[in-house]
């Protein structure tokens, strides 16, 4: 009884500093769960854009690095009033792949191989805009404190098997069940939650920016299309961490009359009350 008791004690204190560490998204008023300083998060970004930087080659296609300025610079402009902290910094990296980044710290990665996709100033603005979102919302850090609650979780239930004298395979079953049940039921659903919500705000951003955010529709066909081509699409949604290219798209067009009612608003027109997106 005394030990169900310390049990219990300790099971509330950390469910209430949980609830402590919630924060609020500052463009979508979403409540986060965040474990980790903006501090720390912004020194681990820095520190692992300039390891990347000595690892990975960085393109001297002149062209391409005047073009990451010039569309990064004006997002960032308008998302700078929502990560004041900012060390903006736009490298084109010489790579294949088709990808791209926003580390905590404004550190904005982007490789070559996706250029022929972004294909203009929209559709690279269409991916900036996504990715700087990422970094706004603070999504890394939640992500690596979802993955300190999940672990503590999994100590718990292994504790608790134990606890009761189950037989070591079936405390390995037990394990292996939490795992799939946490993976499959909250880590992937909320990745994707995740990434359309980069979607919404880097919409936003994009339109506030001066671009015209239905040319984001365009990009993501173009990539949906390379998906596709490249085999990356057949994943099955319950396993992928970001939404179906179709679900996706279909999102951003029922998005697109908030976004063109942010346009021209740069800066200063930041949401505010009841205008937080989302709502």
């Amino acid at each position: 009884m005394k030990f169900f008791s310390v049990r219990l004690l300790v099971t509330g204190g950390f469910i209430a500093f949980v609830i402590a560490a919630c924060t609020t998204n500052p463009v979508t008023g979403r409540k986060q769960l965040n474990l980790v300083s903006s501090g720390q998060e912004m020194q681990l970004g820095l520190a692992s854009f300039e390891k990347m930087k000595q690892e990975v080659p960085i393109s001297r296609d002149a062209s391409a690095n005047e073009l990451l300025q010039r569309v990064g610079k004006r997002i960032a402009a308008v998302a700078s009033p929502d990560m004041p902290q900012a060390q903006w910094e736009f490298v084109v990296f010489d790579s294949k792949e088709a990808n791209a980044f926003c580390l905590p710290g404004g550190k904005v990665g982007v490789y070559t191989g996706l250029l022929p996709i972004t294909k203009d100033e929209a559709g690279l603005a269409t991916v900036i805009g996504h990715e700087v979102a990422h970094a706004v919302s603070h999504h890394g850090a939640e992500r690596m404190s979802q993955g300190m609650v999940l672990q503590t979780g999994e100590q718990a239930v292994g504790v608790a098997a134990a606890a009761a004298s189950a037989k070591p395979g079936t405390q390995a079953a037990v394990s292996t069940i939490y795992g799939l049940g946490a993976q499959l039921g909250y880590a992937l659903p909320h990745s994707r939650k995740q990434e359309s919500e980069a979607d919404h705000i880097g919409l936003i951003y994009m339109a506030r920016a001066g671009f015209e955010p239905a040319e984001a529709v365009g990009f993501w066909e173009r990539f949906s299309a390379f998906n596709d081509k490249s085999g990356k699409g057949g994943t099955p949604w319950f396993l992928r961490t970001h939404p179906v290219d179709s679900q996706r798209i279909e999102q951003i067009k029922a998005w697109l009359p908030e976004a063109r009612a942010q346009q021209n608003r740069g800066a200063a027109g930041r949401v505010r009350g009841s205008d937080v997106i989302g709502r």
